[in-house]
């Protein structure tokens, strides 16, 4: 690997601060492609709930599709960290592109031939799950090989600040003008063109290595090092308490958020607001507007003193706007609850990021962000799915008041039982990276492979 090829001190007066990242051209492709990808999940998103409507379907059905992409992710995310640590992960990005650019063409086809179906949405929502159990693992793991240690703070909060305009504002304030003038079928057909512009960027895209020595599994079965490597991620896992304690929060807080925040919300603006497409695209662009802002006001600093205990707060308090969600008779209020609830969301967002590429040795990297999406995400099927029948049976107010009363004592529970105040004071990251990594011996997995590699994260290419 060769040193970056754009110095600090030699860059363009626009490239500083939260825009930093863009001095390497490897990083300007790959978020090139990370943008047309969240713009095809944005429309997406949008289309797939009023392509459900528009074919009589209501919570029940929707948590039928929403599930299915949450049982993708889960199924496949492990497997996605082992690979992203085993094989070049522009490779994996660039494959994973191409079947969601052929399954959005074939689905967008069939919606404007009058062909779709409720199961059929259902069994693309899996495949695009399983599409991101391997994207986003091999994503992370790249990162740090293509932007210098000091970028990575600024590169996360570019990524928070892409995901809520692009995805969750844009794409879904596309996709609604769509559906609204013509039908979800022509947003579906946008949608799919944006994946195909993904798949070009990823295409010029340079190769990276895979940061890591191959020359322990020349000896192992290759089954079973696949299955070592799952083994040395979750050890890693259970041997950092504050790694271990946010996931686990995590968990839980998705198991009560998530089926309000992508099942019910539609319904929310529907039923209780009296809105359509137009409304409901309001609502996430408030949530995507406020995310956007606040991860960018993120990446403009340095990371808290208090990294642990700010970000687990934050994920805690965010989730209060839920009752003002469900409470609400007026779009403006639901939109002012989402623009809480996506700053008070991103902005922590951008400190896990960076966080894990900081303590977490280069070698684990991928199977450890694996294992972020899989434990975070593990009730995530079960959140989708359980979301419609419990508002039938105990009220939408009830299910979304809930949603925002429970997470915050979750919170308050891991920072004290994980000790996070004194291990966040004896490892600062409140200052420039170094070469060297997080070399603290409860973060490196004693004992486990990868555990004392120097970190190269000041290398690209």
């Amino acid at each position: 690997m060769t040193e970056p090829t754009v110095a600090g001190g030699g860059a363009s007066p626009w490239l500083r601060g939260p825009l930093r990242p863009f001095q390497h051209g490897q990083y300007r492709l790959l978020v090139g492609s990370l943008t047309a990808s969240m713009l095809g999940e944005g429309l997406w998103l949008m289309a797939m709930v009023w392509q459900v409507i528009a074919l009589d379907g209501g919570a029940a059905e929707l948590s039928i599709v929403s599930t299915g992409a949450a049982v993708g992710m889960v199924a496949t995310v492990l497997l996605g960290g082992v690979v992203a640590d085993r094989v070049p992960q522009r490779r994996i990005l660039l494959i994973t592109e191409l079947l969601l650019a052929g399954a959005a063409i074939l689905t967008a086809t069939l919606a404007l031939l009058g062909m779709i179906d409720i199961w059929y949405l259902a069994a693309v929502a899996f495949l695009r799950g399983v599409g991101s159990g391997f994207y986003y693992p091999a994503y992370s793991a790249m990162l740090p090989s293509i932007v210098p240690a000091d970028h990575l703070l600024a590169a996360n909060g570019v990524e928070g600040t892409l995901r809520p305009i692009i995805m969750q504002a844009g794409g879904p304030a596309i996709a609604s003008f769509l559906v609204a003038a013509y039908s979800p079928g022509a947003a579906l057909a946008v949608g799919a063109v944006a994946q195909v512009v993904a798949t070009i960027f990823l295409v010029l895209l340079r190769p990276v290595p895979v940061r890591r020595d191959p020359s322990a599994d020349e000896s192992r079965h290759p089954v079973r090092s696949m299955l070592i490597d799952v083994r040395e991620g979750f050890v890693y896992m259970v041997k950092t308490p504050w790694l271990l304690a946010t996931l686990v929060f995590a968990s839980l807080m998705i198991l009560v958020t998530m089926g309000p925040m992508e099942v019910l919300i539609p319904f929310a603006v529907k039923d209780g607001a009296g809105g359509g497409p137009k409304e409901h695209a309001i609502v996430m662009a408030a949530f995507g507007v406020s995310g956007a802002l606040a991860s960018l006001a993120m990446a403009s600093r340095k990371l808290p003193k208090r990294y642990l205990t700010t970000m687990n707060l934050m994920w805690g308090i965010a989730c209060l706007p839920f009752i003002l969600i469900g409470l609400a008779n007026d779009v403006w209020l639901i939109a002012l609850g989402a623009f809480i609830l996506g700053a008070l969301f991103s902005a922590p967002m951008v400190i896990w990021g960076t966080l894990l590429q900081r303590r977490v040795p280069p070698a684990l990297l991928g199977r450890v962000s694996s294992l972020d999406f899989f434990v975070s995400l593990v009730f995530m099927p079960v959140s989708m799915a359980l979301a419609g029948p419990v508002s039938i049976a105990i009220g939408l107010v009830p299910t979304f008041v809930i949603a925002g009363i429970l997470p915050l004592p979750i919170a308050i529970l891991a920072i004290v039982l994980a000790r996070m105040p004194a291990d966040e004071l004896a490892h600062p990251l409140d200052q420039e990276a170094d070469d060297s990594g997080d070399s603290e011996p409860e973060d490196t997995g004693a004992g486990e492979p990868g555990g004392e590699e120097p970190r190269a994260a000041s290398s690209t290419h």
